[in-house]
């Protein structure tokens, strides 16, 4: 009978381990603030997760376990109410015996605003989707934001409903059913005094940068080519060698990198082992899960942090594991409130401590036209939209220099074949900060056995965005995530994907000298590069120009040369040299 009843045991074990593996992976879908978003202490906080038990889960945030009694389960839902006077901002995973769910990040920070339903958008007279009822007022900076927006809202019977507080905007639900009311009360709330600004939100600003479409595409060559234009596993391998290094070793800091997307898919063999607590000295992902393997999100963050060698794909910062004081990647843009949320997003993740912001997004103004003259025809927004943002921008960049001017923004040039510096056109790349960096891409040239440092070795990608504003290009081909390991994945290709490229880098080489400011990495970026196109000699930027010009001064003062007056390609192995030289060189 013992050995019955033991037998009985085992099968009855063996059988509860197999359908516990059988179940659903735990996966974290959404996290984002409910309730009052004014609220900055007592916050509410919903969930939603796929493959739930019938247990409710252990939500962890950070090292601590939340008490049982500040969660509140309703089907795939979770409604959790935080103390923000206890806690700090950080990653939120969920724990359902031995299965783990990927973690996001939850900012207590203050900056939320609402996103629209589906019923409470219309189309415009540009055939744009836009917001009825809700839109958000830039309040001047010598009045009490939270204040006039109260009385604004009472004014003209509005609800205050979400708000970045930081920036002095505040987002009210006006009493609209049509676009004519909705725009008659906007004209009446700009000519308050106190509105600096009112900004109309506009279709969705998740949508990938997809190139205009073309009759002959650019055919791109796989990653690995295309990565080394950039002497990508050039820099991996200095990073490793020379930090560690027997002579005057460094020891690198860590850092934190937002990347402003909806999020990634942690199924796919890229992400599969970023889930729950993440070990210290390592590349870190925190994002909400997506269940796309080749959405725009899992792919931009790919590059910086997709594992290497069975996942099919090879993350720059995941690369450097080995030497690093550790990456944290997180991935978030607050709610689906467009440009806005975007925005709200971002402040929220510089105020918990980013250094580097990854913007692989942009928009063009209705009537844009490319260099062929033609009109661009992606990511528009009407006249009233851009007017809005453009302000937002300003705002956010003024507050950034005030508030924190070590941190930078990354941004795509675009890829309308347009001009990124037109700023009646194409936002944010038009911005003229130091802390704004804007990236165009480039794509492997069809000449074989040429030096990696001719500046025919790679090419201008035809439908890339171009002129004196962008800072640098970049390869802008990548080969999407796969649910399979050892699957490669379909090639995507934009300036979007030529960001994180440069974003990663910037990381990287702030973990070797974090005293470094933006113009400081711009200008060692720009030192360091190597050339691509002809030679323009500083002629009016046209359509061949892809980047501003490499200067004499970033050629050691030497005008003659040969890289003068082309444009700049990015080479990581030698930004990263640099990085090192800067800990006694730059001051």
């Amino acid at each position: 009978m013992p050995l019955k009843t033991a037998a009985l045991a085992s099968l009855l074990s063996l059988a509860a381990s197999t359908a516990a593996a059988a179940q659903e992976p735990l996966r974290l879908q959404n996290l984002q603030r409910c309730g009052d978003l004014l609220e900055n202490r007592q916050q509410a906080w919903c969930l939603t997760a796929r493959g739930l038990g019938d247990a409710t889960p252990t939500l962890k945030l950070g090292v601590t376990a939340l008490p049982a009694n500040a969660v509140q389960r309703d089907g795939n839902t979770l409604r959790v109410h935080l103390d923000s006077s206890h806690y700090q901002s950080g990653p939120m995973w969920l724990e359902d015996g031995t299965r783990v769910s990927n973690a996001a990040w939850l900012s207590l920070r203050n900056s939320h605003v609402v996103a629209a339903k589906p019923n409470e958008v219309a189309k415009n007279m540009d055939g744009l989707t836009t917001y009825i009822d809700l839109v958000s007022v830039l309040i001047e900076e010598d009045h009490d934001g939270r204040q006039e927006a109260e009385r604004l809202a009472r004014k003209y019977g509005a609800t205050v409903v979400g708000s970045i507080a930081p920036l002095n905007l505040f987002q009210l639900r006006l009493p609209a059913r049509d676009l004519v009311q909705r725009d008659a009360l906007v004209l009446r709330l700009g000519s308050e005094t106190s509105v600096d600004a009112v900004v109309v939100e506009e279709s969705a600003a998740e949508e990938a940068e997809a190139a205009a479409p073309r009759e002959k595409p650019d055919k791109p060559a796989p990653d690995s080519d295309e990565w080394a234009a950039n002497r990508f596993l050039d820099a991996v391998t200095y990073y490793q060698s020379r930090l560690p290094g027997r002579h005057s070793p460094i020891l690198p800091q860590p850092v934190r990198v937002g990347v402003i997307e909806r999020g990634v898919d942690f199924d796919t063999a890229d992400f599969a082992d970023y889930l729950g607590a993440c070990a210290a000295r390592r590349t870190c992902v925190y994002a909400r899960d997506t269940n796309a393997p080749d959405g725009h999100g899992t792919t931009v963050a790919g590059i910086l942090a997709a594992r290497w060698d069975d996942g099919g794909n090879s993350g720059f910062l995941r690369g450097l594991d080995k030497a690093s004081g550790g990456f944290e990647v997180i991935v978030d843009r607050d709610s689906d409130a467009g440009i806005t949320a975007n925005i709200a997003a971002s402040v929220n993740l510089v105020e918990d401590g980013v250094r580097v912001l990854n913007w692989s997004w942009g928009i063009h103004r209705v009537g844009a036209k490319d260099v062929n003259g033609d009109d661009v025809d992606s990511l528009l927004r009407s006249g009233i939209a851009m007017s809005g943002y453009e302000e937002l921008l300003e705002e956010f960049f003024l507050w950034l220099r005030k508030e924190h001017p070590d941190v930078i923004v990354v941004n795509s040039a675009g890829n309308g074949s347009a001009f990124s510096g037109t700023d009646d056109y194409r936002l944010p790349s038009s911005f003229i900060t130091e802390q704004l960096l804007v990236v165009g891409g480039h794509q492997r040239g069809e000449r074989s056995g040429l030096a990696v440092d001719d500046p025919a070795y790679a090419v201008t990608r035809s439908s890339s965005n171009v002129d004196m504003r962008v800072d640098i290009t970049a390869a802008a081909c990548t080969h999407a995530s796969t649910r399979d390991a050892g699957q490669e994945g379909a090639v995507h290709c934009g300036t979007s994907y030529a960001t994180p490229m440069v974003a990663g880098l910037l990381a990287a080489m702030l973990s070797i000298n974090p005293q470094l400011q933006p113009e400081q990495l711009r200008m060692l970026l720009r030192r360091s590069s190597m050339a691509i196109g002809e030679k323009n000699d500083f002629e009016r930027s046209d359509a061949q120009d892809l980047t501003a010009p490499i200067l004499p001064s970033e050629r050691n003062y030497q005008r003659t040369d040969k890289d003068v007056g082309r444009s700049a390609r990015l080479d990581m192995q030698k930004a990263l040299d640099l990085a090192v030289q800067s800990r006694t060189r730059v001051r």
